[in-house]
């Protein structure tokens, strides 16, 4: 099968995941200012990415097909925190103390910037 295909198949199904966990959590916290949807579906997606890339590459050698459904697309779709979450233990694991310091602070800071500058290139703009 296409790999485009399972990519796309996973993150839809990923995607459909998010938004339950997202609503499941919602309910759980009615009222509060904090968004503990989007933390929950963080952290879970980070602890699922673990719990894959152990088991499809570490211990069973998955084929790719199966690590592009499940890794990129499902949850590339429930979350792309997960991503940076791995990519920080695999750098951390690895002993890459400052590139990992920097990746941090750069995924971070940069990510809170640049929402802020596509805000404001909205309000700019009109």
């Amino acid at each position: 099968m296409n790999n485009l295909f399972l990519v796309f198949l996973g993150g839809g199904v990923g995607s459909m995941a998010r938004y339950g966990m997202m609503q499941l959590i919602s309910r759980a916290t009615p009222g509060s200012n904090f968004p503990w949807h989007t933390l929950g579906v963080n952290i879970s997606g980070a602890f699922i990415i673990g719990l894959l890339i152990e088991i499809l590459a570490l211990r069973v050698s998955a084929p790719a097909p199966l690590r592009y459904l499940l890794v990129t697309g499902f949850i590339g779709g429930y979350t792309t925190f997960s991503a940076f979450s791995m990519e920080m233990a695999l750098m951390l694991e690895r002993g890459d103390y400052v590139y990992s310091a920097l990746y941090a602070l750069a995924s971070v800071i940069g990510t809170v910037a640049v929402v802020f500058a596509g805000m404001a290139l909205v309000r700019w703009v009109g």
